[in-house]
């Protein structure tokens, strides 16, 4: 399936409008996380709503999204809405109720090593969750692996050398992560929450793209890459995605689409 028909829905809401009216929120992203994540999430929920309605031409209605490093819930509603079953799964109990929401449902665990079977959900996302673990591809091959067949799997991630890939303590990444943790610690007398080494890590546009399309390229496993772009930008910026170098300080933030095949046709390939 080309990429144009997976986001024809979405590219119709990625415009200059939408983008602007979500980069005003992303400064309050620790002084007001209400704010800022309510309003991300309602563009996710529409976003996978968009993505999967053009992927298998059903809507969420009835179908199980797992959100791999959910946090404290601020998506559920916006999913409720939509008719989905949300299922967040967070591996740390501050994180989880960090916002005082009560979030029936929600599972502890790690995201690289999912407590889910095989072929056990409709959707399974991570929003702004791989850079901050060691291991992103590891998640990222967990999350193919709780996929049913005709699923999606939503991969976003901050790009390290994007304007935000250093988080609260950009734009000081540019001369380096630790240097730029240092200078945070000096200027505000505490560690920042993202730290360099330990919770966040460099993880490059080129990074997923080489994985997401070595994925698809193996007979072994069962996913396809349906599309990839920059989730903050309009459409019309969507080319730089394509753009080797430029792609790495011109996208903020990576969208990779993978739609999951069925186990035994990736058998019949071998």
């Amino acid at each position: 399936m080309p990429a144009s028909s997976v986001t024809a829905k979405f590219r119709r809401r990625a415009t200059l409008r939408r983008s602007v009216a979500l980069l005003r929120t992303f400064p309050h992203e620790q002084t007001d996380p209400a704010l800022f994540y309510g309003s991300l999430a309602k563009d996710t929920a529409a976003m996978i709503a968009d993505l999967y309605t053009d992927a298998t031409g059903r809507d969420l209605t009835g179908s199980t999204v797992l959100d791999v490093g959910g946090g404290p819930g601020y998506f559920a509603d916006e999913f409720a809405l939509l008719g989905a079953r949300y299922v967040p799964v967070e591996p740390d109990a501050g994180e989880m109720h960090a916002a005082g929401l009560a979030m029936p449902g929600s599972v502890r665990g790690s995201g690289t090593a999912l407590p889910f079977r095989d072929d056990a959900v409709d959707v399974c996302f991570s929003s702004n969750v791989a850079e901050h673990i060691a291991d992103p591809w590891m998640m990222a091959a967990e999350m193919l692996r709780v996929t049913r067949p005709g699923g999606l799997m939503v991969f976003s991630y901050t790009v390290w050398l994007g304007p935000f890939g250093g988080h609260e303590t950009g734009p000081w990444h540019y001369l380096g992560g630790e240097r730029a943790a240092c200078r945070y610690r000096r200027k505000n007398g505490h560690e920042p929450k993202n730290r360099f080494g330990v919770s966040l890590f460099p993880i490059r546009a080129s990074d997923g793209l080489g994985w997401a399309r070595r994925t698809s390229a193996d007979p072994r496993v069962p996913a396809q890459l349906l599309a990839a772009f920059p989730r903050y930008h309009p459409r019309w910026a969507w080319w730089i995605t394509r753009v080797p170098g430029l792609r790495e300080f011109g996208v903020s933030n990576l969208v990779l689409v993978l739609h999951r095949t069925d186990r035994s046709h990736a058998r019949m390939d071998e």
